[in-house]
């Protein structure tokens, strides 16, 4: 189970916050203490905050006197009711606000299902209550109810974030703006793709698709993007939602100057003549499309072709998951253009590639008692994606499983957070 302690001056914006999600149906009211209490057992977030009046008008010097805890069990464990209100009484007593007014809210809109605790660090006296050694003693109190309520252990879930696995987003099990975000907020750290094209081929594998934006402000030309979630036909299945949503390195400034960068890393990246002797032994082996994607699958690269509304291929993306690369085929060399796999699928008109030394292009028994033998990044075989062949359903979720998890990580909270952080800067 993992704490994250907040502190600030608004009250009403922490009760508001939780509220909102009671009144949208994604939250309850779990426990009260000390706190006012209507005849019908509604809470409004007037009548709780009147609760907390006394402590803060006693108040004397603390400049941050509420708090707001959330405490996040491991989205696998199974918590009851019962047993988020004994953990949240249990926690507040260890870290010494046992006494204090508090309320307990539990969050259901995304899939780690949580617990939110408003109060305030400062007793009816307005003596502030001891923070010393703050985190470390949250960390003991987390370890001891872990044991007491057989929870998942916050370390070993840390140890086992790598063999996660990071899913494409699947609009119809809702909260699709959170499962995007998931991929979003962390792709760029982990790939280098160097046009828009690309990033788009890039999303493409979780069920993403972005769109560029163009306007004018007071006389200013003004660019942006927008981004939807596909469904498994590969058609919008979303509104759209803005880049900012999803912070700057989703937006198109932080994006045009990421393209930059990494062209000039991939320039003379070695890993760029691997892929190219892999995608023309692939070529020399198959012998129609379907086989010529599920060699390179094989590879850990995924192709991602694009075609036109008469067929006619226009774009071919290689992902190379091995070196987290993207690329267009005509980068890795004219022989890889889409015009050649148009001539070769379309018209039947195959291009002799040059000959290849495939001695590292091993046969699909070969490459799999391999995988199995070592920690595989591509770790996610088996799955079936009606919009994927099962082999590159099977590379989508694996090449997840090299990302931090991040389903299940509450965006509004985050954005929450952040603006508060905006008001404290702007007041110091």
């Amino acid at each position: 189970m993992v704490a994250k302690i907040g502190r600030g001056q608004n009250l009403i914006g922490a009760l508001s916050y939780n509220h909102h999600k009671v009144e949208k149906e994604k939250g309850k009211v779990l426990f009260t203490q000390k706190m006012i209490e209507a005849p019908d057992g509604s809470y409004t977030v007037a009548q709780l905050s009147r609760s907390f009046e006394p402590y803060l008008l006693a108040n004397r010097r603390t400049e941050k006197p509420v708090l707001h805890i959330s405490l996040n069990p491991d989205p696998n464990d199974t918590v009851s009711d019962t047993d988020y209100t004994n953990i949240a009484q249990d926690y507040m007593q260890q870290m010494g606000y046992g006494e204090q007014p508090f309320v307990v809210f539990k969050h259901t809109d995304i899939d780690r299902t949580h617990i939110h605790i408003v109060s305030v660090c400062v007793d009816e006296q307005g003596k502030k209550i001891s923070d010393t050694f703050e985190k470390m003693r949250s960390m003991d109190a987390c370890r001891a109810l872990e044991m007491e309520y057989n929870l998942t252990v916050a370390t070993e879930q840390k140890q086992k974030q790598r063999s996660q696995v990071f899913k494409p987003v699947n609009y119809s099990s809702g909260d699709v703006k959170s499962q995007m975000a998931s991929v979003l907020r962390h792709l760029p750290q982990y790939y280098q793709f160097q046009s828009f094209g690309g990033y788009n081929a890039l999303l493409s594998l979780f069920n993403i698709t972005a769109e560029e934006v163009k306007g004018e402000y007071n006389g200013t030309a003004k660019q942006g993007i927008v981004y939807f979630a596909l469904n498994e036909k590969g058609e919008k299945a979303s509104n759209p939602f803005k880049a900012s949503l999803f912070g700057k390195s989703a937006g198109f400034v932080q994006l045009q100057a990421y393209y930059g960068q990494s062209s000039i890393k991939l320039k003379d990246n070695p890993a760029k003549g691997n892929i190219k002797d892999k995608i023309e032994a692939a070529i020399s082996i198959a012998s129609n499309e379907t086989e010529f994607k599920k060699q390179l699958l094989e590879h850990g690269i995924n192709t991602v072709v694009r075609r036109n509304g008469e067929g006619r291929i226009y774009g071919m993306t290689f992902i190379d998951h091995e070196s987290r690369s993207v690329w267009n085929g005509s980068q890795l060399g004219k022989n890889l253009s889409a015009n050649i796999f148009n001539d070769w699928w379309n018209n039947g008109n195959k291009l002799q590639q040059p000959a290849q030394d495939n001695k590292d292009f091993k046969t699909d028994t070969i490459v799999k008692e391999e995988m199995n033998q070592h920690h595989n990044p591509f770790e996610f075989l088996g799955k079936e994606d009606m919009r994927h062949s099962n082999e590159e359903s099977n590379l989508i979720e694996a090449f997840g499983g090299l990302l931090p998890q991040a389903q299940g990580e509450d965006f509004e909270e985050t954005a929450f957070a952040n603006r508060m952080k905006k008001k404290k800067r702007r007041k110091l």
